[in-house]
């Protein structure tokens, strides 16, 4: 007998919708991606796609939110949970970023943005708008934090962050392009423990020298 194949309840659809237009995106590239595509995947009509996504742009930005923003919102939980000094947080948010781009879309999905934002800037802005627009600023307060309470030295905070989630991208530029094409593996975790490690001897204050 003919096995049939068990329709999800409507509530799983968005999620059924996302996980093919993910995975459709990463293969095509958001250009080549068609919401017919999109919907044969997900086993639904095109039709079914437009009950809760309105065009392309709005269905890649659900890919955005769920495969990356949504990180966001689990380093700010990490943050308000924190007591105490901010200098254990450096390490813990880089494996926590690392452990995304290892195990997670978020790498195939960065690179999305990186190659698609020229073609589509509405693309670009989204991203800029809730992954980069909340990440910075959220980590740009705690390095002032740290600096106020004389953990760090005195460093521009905005520079800082941006030097410690620059190892970040190139893991992900590295998984994305260059592994696919015979690069040797990056132990993207290691890599955030050795920079982590950089980055808090970088910031200790400045011992005065003896007179």
């Amino acid at each position: 007998m003919k096995a049939t194949k068990q329709r999800r309840a409507p509530t799983e659809r968005p999620q059924e919708i996302l996980d093919a237009a993910l995975a459709l995106f990463v293969e095509k590239g958001f250009a080549a991606t068609r919401l017919d595509d999109v919907a044969a995947r997900a086993g639904l009509s095109k039709a079914a796609i437009y009950l809760y996504f309105a065009d392309k742009t709005a269905l890649f930005q659900g890919v955005v939110r769920q495969a990356i923003a949504s990180n966001i919102i689990t380093v700010e939980a990490m943050l308000a949970a924190h007591r105490g000094p901010v200098a254990p947080l450096l390490p813990r948010i880089l494996d926590f970023m690392a452990s995304r781009i290892e195990e997670t879309p978020m790498a195939a999905v960065a690179k999305l943005v990186i190659a698609e934002s020229r073609a589509f800037p509405e693309i670009g802005r989204f991203y800029l708008k809730e992954v980069i627009g909340r990440g910075i600023p959220m980590m740009e307060g705690l390095i002032a934090h740290g600096i106020a309470q004389g953990e760090f030295r005195k460093v521009d905070p905005g520079l800082t962050v941006r030097t410690m989630v620059g190892p970040m991208l190139l893991a992900v530029v590295w998984r994305t392009v260059f592994e696919p094409i015979g690069a040797e593996k990056l132990d993207v975790r290691a890599l955030a423990r050795h920079h982590a490690d950089l980055m808090l001897h970088a910031l200790r204050p400045i011992s005065q020298a003896p007179s």
